[in-house]
């Protein structure tokens, strides 16, 4: 495998070449990763950075296509405007489902199956839009806090009282930033929107645990707003780089618990999810590690896949609910698994 990396504070790897990815179990089956299972690549025509991976409630599988503007750019110099793929497990087939995207980098579905899309910056929406799957008519649920746009947002958690929370980081695109934090905010049904975490450090992957108790909350704090407008040989200082836990009151509202993991000095996480036990499945960017770590709530290490640098992961449906979706690189990968992954109850 030959790789090179694209933006060294963005930790992107791109990847020539086969990648014998593997699940490390020690040749035993551990209880969440079986002893004989297999990292299975199923799309790898990704233009930058694949991320967002989320199975609908028909069991397609829809993935982020992050186009940066300054790298995915045609012969004469015209820039790809961002791409949402969809992925069916029964054929195998992979195609367009959304070109422009809005530069969509998370997608969850809410209960009632609606498609909810984080539209980042960098020619992107910066806005949460809503896609009815039955009629394909969009809704425009966020895009401004206080009569100012949003810096870039991630990704998204979605409580079962239908209230979505979403991260409100920076890392790529020119647009001036007017909020002064980066933030995770929750929209209410009702369509308000509340700043509701603000010493999260760069926000990143959200989740919220099984029992509605607990928000996770990532930083990536790689300690630059603009990666594309940095030249590439600038030091930069970086921030908390962590899994942590908020405590998730039943009003919607979170407090800081604890610092569950500390990656420091390594690149820390993105994206993650819950299995039904409330296991937490953790796309971690170490360059001397870089894979799929499960953790038990608490924060203790239980399992470890070992993948190429990954972004996000998101469990499949019904007889699929124990195959985990993983993006990473250019690239959409499965792997079979002994757990069950937690979704929110349908309407």
């Amino acid at each position: 495998m030959r790789c090179r990396r694209l933006y060294p504070l963005a930790v992107v790897l791109l990847c020539n070449g086969p990648m014998d990815a593997f699940a490390q179990t020690g040749g035993k089956d551990n209880g969440i990763v079986p002893a004989d299972a297999k990292l299975e690549k199923l799309f790898g025509d990704g233009v930058v950075l694949t991320e967002g991976v989320a199975v609908a409630p028909d069991g397609m599988v829809y993935f982020s296509d992050i186009t940066f503007s300054n790298a995915a750019k045609d012969k004469r110099g015209f820039m790809e405007a961002g791409h949402i793929w969809k992925h069916d497990p029964k054929t195998g087939k992979t195609s367009i489902f959304r070109s422009p995207s809005g530069m969509s980098n998370g997608i969850k579905f809410d209960a009632e199956g609606n498609m909810i899309v984080a539209e980042g910056a960098d020619y992107g929406g910066r806005r949460l839009v809503k896609t009815d799957m039955k009629t394909s008519k969009s809704y425009i649920l966020a895009a401004m806090f206080e009569g100012k746009p949003l810096n870039s947002p991630n990704d998204i958690a979605i409580d079962e009282k239908g209230r979505i929370y979403f991260s409100d980081p920076r890392y790529i695109g020119h647009e001036p930033i007017e909020q002064p934090v980066q933030a995770v905010y929750r929209i209410d049904t009702d369509g308000s929107i509340h700043r509701v975490i603000t010493d999260a450090g760069k926000p990143n992957g959200i989740c919220i645990s099984p029992d509605q108790k607990a928000l996770y909350v990532v930083s990536h704090d790689n300690g630059v707003w603009g990666v594309e407008r940095l030249a590439k040989d600038a030091p930069a200082r970086r921030g908390l780089m962590a899994l942590q836990a908020y405590d998730l009151a039943t009003d919607g509202s979170a407090k800081f618990r604890k610092i569950l993991v500390d990656y420091a000095p390594n690149d820390g996480p993105d994206g993650l999810v819950c299995d039904k036990e409330g296991n937490l499945y953790v796309a971690v960017r170490d360059l001397t590690r870089p894979g799929i770590y499960v953790y038990s709530p608490e924060g203790k290490e239980l399992a470890y896949i070992k993948t190429e640098v990954p972004t996000n992961v998101g469990f499949g449906r019904g007889a699929e609910s124990r195959t985990l979706y993983i993006t990473a690189g250019t690239s959409l990968y499965r792997i079979r698994l002994n757990k069950e992954g937690y979704q929110l109850p349908g309407k």
